[in-house]
């Protein structure tokens, strides 16, 4: 996995809405609207206008509230500079005015002169920070493209994993016609989000809801099933692997021993389905699915049936089962 660089100018870019949307526009230093972050967080920086620059988290976004601006006024009033130009001899990322406020003059003619980004919000200072960390998470988080299928059946994110043929695609289009969602097809990107959540998306969001059906060709789901067929991402909860039925290998019938596969270091549950003809895997899908939301819910179907035998064996019904048939004949 390469690491990528993220600037301020891909900040501004950014096509958020709703909850997401940051509202920011660049009111000064454009020529450093190159500068990358690379720190997903935030700082406000009340002491180091004060003149107190140890530990100052220059990395950050900068983010200047009432209380700052307020400050630059008395500065700017009091005809003294030196601070601000002090300030701006680190190589901050941007600085951040909220509120719709207003930097003062001095402040945007150093800024321009040390070519860092002022942006403006109308956020307030605490919206801001919360939505720029979640946005942060998300664009900073590990990343890799995995081979495969992203469904959502249930509520639970499947993926689907195989050998090329093993009928991937397939099961994923019966899941669909019976009401289930398609995440993405063939190439899936998942990311490793707040540490302990893997979610997935199409690898290219132009294509993801197509569908390559051998035989048949590629396939628009969205516009053959409509558009409550399709999602644009989902966590992955669940990855089951397809591969071909192996009459000398011995597959697990009761499924007391829960497999996990690691993702970005985050165990996620396994399941090993084998495919031969005959095999409903559509319906066996739908049945993992359940079986593992009930899981979370902390019933689990496997260990409540190995308790109900062991009381059946304690209580001397299997032993009279045993001993007591006729085998006359």
């Amino acid at each position: 996995m390469t690491e990528k660089k993220f600037t301020v100018l891909d900040l501004l870019e950014l096509d958020l809405q709703g909850h997401d949307s940051l509202n920011l526009k660049c009111v000064s230093g454009r020529r450093g609207l190159t500068r990358a972050l690379t720190v997903p967080d935030v700082n406000r920086p009340g002491l180091a206008l004060s003149g107190f620059y140890e530990a100052f988290a220059f990395q950050r976004v900068q983010v200047f509230g009432r209380g700052e601006t307020a400050y630059l006024k008395k500065l700017q009033e009091e005809g003294n500079s030196e601070i601000i130009q002090k300030l701006f001899t680190y190589q901050m990322p941007c600085c951040v005015f909220t509120h719709n406020l207003e930097p003062t003059q001095e402040f945007l003619k150093i800024s321009e002169e040390a070519n860092c980004p002022i942006l403006q919000t109308d956020l307030e200072s605490s919206d801001f920070s919360s939505r720029l960390l979640r946005v942060a998470s998300n664009v900073f988080a590990p990343k890799k493209t995995m081979h495969g299928v992203l469904v959502d059946v249930y509520g639970l994110g499947i993926f689907l994993s195989g050998h090329s043929g093993v009928g991937k695609s397939e099961a994923a289009l019966e899941l669909v016609e019976r009401g289930h969602r398609l995440v993405a097809d063939d190439i899936v990107e998942l990311r490793c989000v707040n540490g302990n959540t893997i979610l997935g998306q199409g690898a290219n969001t132009q294509i993801s809801h197509h569908m390559e059906i051998r035989g048949l060709g590629i396939i628009n789901v969205s516009q053959m099933y409509g558009i409550g067929s399709i999602r644009n991402q989902k966590e992955v909860q669940l990855v089951v692997n397809l591969e071909e039925w192996d009459s000398t290998k011995i597959y697990d019938r009761i499924g007391t021993e829960q497999k996990f596969v690691e993702l970005f270091g985050v165990k996620v549950p396994l399941i090993e389905i084998p495919v031969k003809p005959g095999r409903n895997l559509p319906i066996i899908l739908e049945a993992a699915a359940k079986n593992e939301r009930l899981k979370r819910m902390g019933y689990y179907s496997a260990k409540d049936f190995n308790q109900n035998i062991l009381k059946w064996i304690e209580t001397g019904e299997a032993q009279a089962v045993y001993y007591g048939g006729d085998d006359s004949y």
